[in-house]
């Protein structure tokens, strides 16, 4: 083969890309940070489990820097504190969008929003931030959109 179609800088095909750890803060519930903890917990025991230098050692070595990473610059934020009649982080909001329609989300950490139904990362839910009930605010994902509750967990 023409040495013309050879990428110089295309590294070892068995090594896997690391997995991006945001330089937001990276604020989590009390759950949320459990939940990592369980995840690095999990994948500890999974890797005793694995044969030695398998590609799926790699991947479960890469997961396992991640979660670790995740769990050691975790902010754990306790949604019983603080004021309840506004959002904040660790809030369950009611919206109500311009169609009409009600939506029920709760912000939440990053990792804990990810593929999850009816969780928002905070840094996502910044428009919301500080509203309070009856409100209405401009957002990314619902449009104008009115508080119609606020609540927490734990309260």
């Amino acid at each position: 083969m023409s040495r013309a179609f050879v990428k110089e800088d295309a590294g070892d095909p068995d090594e896997l890309p690391e997995l991006h750890q945001s330089s937001a803060p990276n604020y989590v519930t009390l759950a949320g940070l459990e939940a990592l903890r369980a995840a690095a917990v999990r994948l500890r025991e999974r890797l005793g489990a694995l044969p030695p230098e398998s590609r799926e050692v790699l991947a479960a070595k890469r997961d396992l820097r991640y979660f670790e990473g995740r769990v050691a610059s975790a902010i754990p934020v306790d949604s019983r504190t603080g004021p309840a009649d506004e959002v904040r982080f660790g809030a369950t909001v009611v919206l109500r969008g311009e169609d009409g329609k009600t939506r029920s989300v709760e912000i939440v950490g990053q990792d804990e929003a990810k593929g999850a139904l009816g969780k928002v990362a905070w840094d996502s839910a910044l428009a919301l931030m500080g509203a309070k009930k009856g409100e209405t605010r401009e957002t990314e994902d619902f449009g104008v959109a009115t508080i119609l509750d606020i609540r927490y967990l734990g309260r």
